[in-house]
């Protein structure tokens, strides 16, 4: 029988720190450039210019059809040899993960306007507001309500993918545990640590949400 030993996983406590920190900061600016990405192509795609809405159709089909996995190691490997740009590997998993998170965010975002019923938009017109303006003051702030919890959904989906940054060897904490794991040759309590720490830091935001939920439920 296998005789686990979580004893020496203390040894490694800084190292699987100092991978968390990584993969947090990971998580933060991922999460801020995937919204900032996600607004510009929710908007984009409800665009009345076709050429716009056909772009940013385009580009939230693309990395929303296709593996993350292959979109980091593509990013890290290909984008180099076709522009001739090199880029470390942050720069290539933030670039991706980015990129990947904000076409989710896009259709949240996109989907969270257009629930906002017609006549909101008309009122503003009556007002003499400009599109711009209607847009800023009248259906953001509504539709924002009802955008938060599968926003956070979706956020934290993104701080589980930053465990795949590790195969571009970035020392997030999945990586840093297999650096431990290959030197103590214990993976099973390296990797179920591992996932308690994962655990413990995702299921308060989880919590989070369903209470916003159910707020937001009862509210509307």
């Amino acid at each position: 029988m296998y005789h686990w030993d979580f004893g020496l996983v203390w040894s490694y406590r800084w190292l699987l720190l100092d991978g968390l920190g990584v993969t947090v900061a990971f998580t933060i600016a991922i999460v801020v450039l995937g919204l900032a990405i996600g607004l510009l192509a929710g908007l984009a795609k409800l665009s009345p210019f076709r050429p716009v809405g056909w772009l940013a159709s385009a580009y939230i089909e693309v990395f929303r059809c296709t593996p993350v996995l292959v979109q980091l190691i593509w990013f890290y490997y290909a984008m180099p040899i076709l522009t001739g740009i090199e880029m470390s590997a942050f720069t290539a998993g933030i670039l991706a993960l980015s990129l990947y998170g904000g076409s989710f965010y896009a259709e949240i975002i996109r989907g969270g306007i257009v629930s906002i019923d017609r006549g909101q938009t008309e009122a503003g017109e009556a007002l003499g507001m400009v599109p711009s303006q209607i847009m800023r003051r009248i259906v953001l702030p509504q539709a924002l309500k009802r955008m938060v919890p599968p926003l956070m959904n979706q956020s934290i989906i993104q701080f589980k993918n930053t465990s795949l940054v590790s195969v571009l060897a970035v020392p997030d904490l999945l990586y840093q545990g297999q650096v431990a794991a290959h030197d103590s040759y214990r993976p099973l309590e390296l990797y179920t640590v591992i996932a308690i720490i994962y655990f413990l830091a995702l299921f308060p935001l989880t919590v989070l949400v369903r209470r916003g939920e159910a707020r937001l439920a009862v509210t509307d």
